[in-house]
């Protein structure tokens, strides 16, 4: 039995495809860092480097690595497959829920967005009782108020829920 099956039943993206889709999202990754850091300047001031020196020198970079990786996928002409579609799917479970969150966050605040992530997570993926996801997905966001807000005292983003209870 060969170690490297370069045929899947399932099928999938190849390595090459995953290299190179990647390194043009890090090219573009680069080019806003890039935009970001001319509008506030790059260059070198009375008191030291400008807020996007180093921002635009890390950009350009992550750029010519990127380039790189493209001229290194394109010379390569292996078939392996990066991953079956199953295998993305199982990740897109995570991805998806996780992206919703990030941009719940400001408009639910960290506390309840994190219980409602939490919450579904261990309802949908590990399967666990409504009585176990109400616990913990209640006891978290308190234990993580009282940790940060309360014994660090670092602020947390907050919504509507904690202004109403005056958090």
């Amino acid at each position: 039995m060969s170690q490297s099956t370069h045929v899947s039943r399932q099928g999938g993206p190849s390595h090459r495809g995953a290299e190179i889709g990647t390194a043009i999202a890090m090219i573009v990754f680069g080019l806003v860092v890039i935009g970001g850091s001319l509008s506030v300047g790059i260059g070198w001031a009375i008191e030291g480097p400008q807020a996007g020196f180093f921002p635009f020198w890390v950009a350009i970079v992550i750029i010519v690595a990127s380039v790189l990786n493209i001229a290194k996928a394109y010379a390569s002409r292996d078939g392996k497959l990066f991953s079956e579609w199953g295998q993305l799917r199982q990740v897109g479970k995570v991805l998806a829920p996780t992206t919703v969150y990030v941009f719940a966050v400001p408009w639910l605040g960290i506390y309840l967005a994190s219980a409602l992530l939490v919450a579904g997570f261990m309802r949908w993926i590990g399967r666990y009782s409504w009585a176990m996801v109400a616990i913990i997905s209640i006891a978290l966001p308190i234990v993580a108020y009282i940790t940060f807000e309360k014994w660090f005292l670092v602020p947390l983003p907050k919504g509507p829920i904690e202004d109403m209870l005056g958090l």
